[in-house]
């Protein structure tokens, strides 16, 4: 038996975890359940929030022609967007009387510089607006354009008013902004009121009355101007004149003069209430007009608990609207996100159940519950990193974890090997555990070290995909350091426990290395240390063959979706009335609808074939193309 060489240090952290066992175990259990209280806490998304670098600015001008908007109105607003720090370039599509402009700035921008931006953006617009030609409406900036819909919910009724439904939803936005998470809730699809005076030009004719007359006087007596105030004793009391129309009687009522006749206008037009016309957006759920209410989920927030919540509001009003109208969801961000965390639960019950199979075979069953147990414990120790950094569980942080599942045992099995074998050579188990510090702690840092290295990039990435992906790095990270101090903390104290006792080797250190197999694999390391000038250019070919290989590999800053939806745009061509496009849209849908019905009544094998043949269709543009007739298409891009 060979003799216990001495400390390298004073300090030995496992020794010391061994020897305060009382703590040890404290921290064991108050880490496991702090860990179960942070991954019930843990906020839920599908993927990880970053900051959307781009702005969107309208501008109308009834009457001008798509070049009059790009010379007149979109030009000067892109030559005072490109004085900005942080300009990309701006892209910009006209048409008759509209100019739709997004700006985007450099990928590099720092998020924390994004909105200042965009508010000297505003600044800048609202600058040049009054520059612009008169009639032109706007500019309208929308710097809310990374706002992501949580969840979508169609509200339905035959033969309502389209007012009295908007009513509805406005009581439904109310009622669901008390739910807790949500931040905000659009109205999309909702069809403005409006009041319609119609004539006819030959009666006018007639009359003596001209069109223009008509606009003036509706001009001049629908006026909200300020009276004044009498000063009395008590409040005081603001005088108001009575010419602002509230009701279609008073419209009615109007005195139109011409040729010294005063006529009111009822005697010479039609004044009806009506609705939008042509509208301007039309929603269709399931073949019946409808209005969205689209919920946006507050930053942080468990997107699990926000769907549970919305779930019962939503039940509570489905049960109280009156007959004959519907509360229904049409997308909910909630189940892919169930989804990817039931992903990841089963994936790290398979690697804990292999990991345990594999030790159990290879270490004997109580080693491997050494091991094992060193997973959920390092598991335990990131979540409630995660919990204290404000991060959440998404596809980022739950693949980066799915991916360090594999590197978490490495360390607790140098460990536990290590004690096993020094316990095979005489020592006893406390000096055995000793090792763990005095001998492995400082070479398995250093691997821990240089793997986290490598992900480095991608945590301090000055980029889009930097922000979207920098949790791979410091996921990892953490769980690849809290492997290491589970192996030098932990894994010690649980081998002390749990280790059977084992007989020391006859021959001691000689006997357990002089193996065949070890031997074999000594000399292989022996060949390349006495051959490093080969060894070091086949790695460096290695590499450069990798290197010219990732030029094969396709890139792409999302990854494909798995969402079981698909989007069918369709392009009319210029001009044509949003009432056939809607006839075109029904016709379409009709179509799928009859497909899917067909679909349903195949055989599998065919019902497979179609929907492979559906998977790889092209997809349409969701722009339209630049040489289009529909629309022109300007690109300006930074002059630094």
């Amino acid at each position: 038996m060979s003799e216990v060489p001495e400390q390298k240090s004073r300090f030995n952290l496992s020794a010391l975890a061994v020897r305060e066992r009382a703590v040890t175990l404290f921290f064991i259990v108050a880490i496991t359940l702090a860990g179960i209280v942070a991954f019930l806490n843990l906020g839920r998304a599908e993927d990880p929030s970053f900051t959307i670098k781009v702005m969107t600015v309208v501008t109308a001008w009834p009457g001008a022609t798509a070049q009059e908007m790009q010379d007149q109105v979109a030009e000067p607003l892109e030559k005072r967007l490109q004085e900005l720090r942080w300009y990309d370039r701006s892209e910009t599509f006209t048409r008759p009387g509209l100019a739709f402009t997004t700006l985007t700035l450099r990928d590099n921008t720092p998020p924390s510089e994004v909105q200042s931006e965009f508010y000297q953006a505003r600044k800048k617009i609202e600058d040049e607006a009054p520059k612009l030609p008169r009639g032109v409406a706007g500019p309208f900036v929308n710097d809310e354009y990374g706002d992501v819909t949580f969840a979508l919910y169609a509200l339905k009724a035959k033969d309502e008013a389209p007012r009295d439904l908007a009513r509805q939803a406005e009581a439904l936005r109310q009622r669901l902004l008390h739910v807790p998470g949500v931040k905000k809730i659009n109205i999309v699809g909702e069809r403005p009121e409006r009041i319609f005076v119609e004539f006819a030009q030959d009666r006018l004719a007639t009359l003596g009355i001209a069109p223009r007359a008509i606009f003036t006087a509706l001009a001049q007596q629908n006026l909200i101007t300020p009276a004044g105030a009498i000063e009395a004793n008590g409040p005081q009391v603001l005088v108001r004149l009575d010419g602002a129309f509230d009701d279609l009687e008073k419209i009615r009522a109007l005195p139109i003069v011409a040729d010294g006749k005063t006529l009111r206008l009822s005697d010479i037009a039609e004044v009806r209430r009506g609705y939008e016309d042509p509208a301007s957006f039309l929603i269709r759920s399931q073949g019946e007009p409808a209005l969205l209410l689209g919920v946006v989920m507050r930053e942080g927030w468990n997107g699990l608990d926000l769907g549970k919540s919305l779930k019962t509001e939503v039940a509570a009003i489905a049960s109280e609207l009156p007959l004959g109208m519907s509360f229904t969801p049409v997308t909910d961000q909630s189940v892919n996100i169930s989804e990817a965390v039931d992903q990841f639960m089963r994936t790290f019950l398979e690697a804990l159940a292999i990991v345990m199979v594999v030790s159990f075979i290879a270490l004997g069953w109580r080693v491997g519950i050494v091991v094992a147990g060193a997973v959920p414990l390092t598991l335990a120790i990131v979540l409630i990193i995660m919990w204290a950094t404000g991060r959440v569980l998404d596809r980022i942080t739950l693949g980066s974890l799915i991916l360090a599942l594999g590197l978490l045992v490495d360390d607790a099995i140098i460990a536990i090997e290590m004690m096993v074998v020094k316990m095979e050579e005489g020592f006893d188990r406390i000096k055995a555990s000793a090792y763990a510090w005095s001998h492995t702690a400082a070479p398995m840092l250093a691997g821990t070290l240089v793997t986290v290295i490598g992900l480095m990039p991608v945590g301090f990435a000055r980029s889009t995909a930097g922000e979207y992906a920098g949790n791979i790095f410091w996921v990892v990270g953490f769980a690849l350091l809290a492997s290491w101090v589970v192996a030098v903390v932990f894994t010690p104290y649980m081998g002390v426990k749990l280790l059977p006792a084992i007989k020391p080797v006859a021959g001691g250190h000689d006997a357990i290395y002089q193996t065949p197999r070890y031997q074999r694999l000594r000399g292989l390391i022996r060949w390349a240390a006495t051959r490093n000038r080969l060894v070091t250019l086949a790695t460096l070919a290695a590499f450069l063959v990798a290197g010219a290989g990732m030029a094969l590999v396709k890139k792409q800053f999302f990854p494909t979706s798995d969402r079981p939806e698909a989007l069918v745009e369709v392009q009319m061509p210029k001009g044509t009335s949003i009432e056939q496009t809607s006839a075109a849209t029904e016709q379409v849908e009709a179509w799928l609808r009859n497909s899917r019905r067909q679909r349903s009544s195949l055989p599998m094998s065919d019902r497979a074939r179609r929907a492979s043949i559906w998977r790889f269709r092209p997809n349409c543009p969701i722009r339209p193309s630049p040489r289009s007739s529909c629309a022109r298409h300007r690109k300006r891009p930074a002059t630094h």
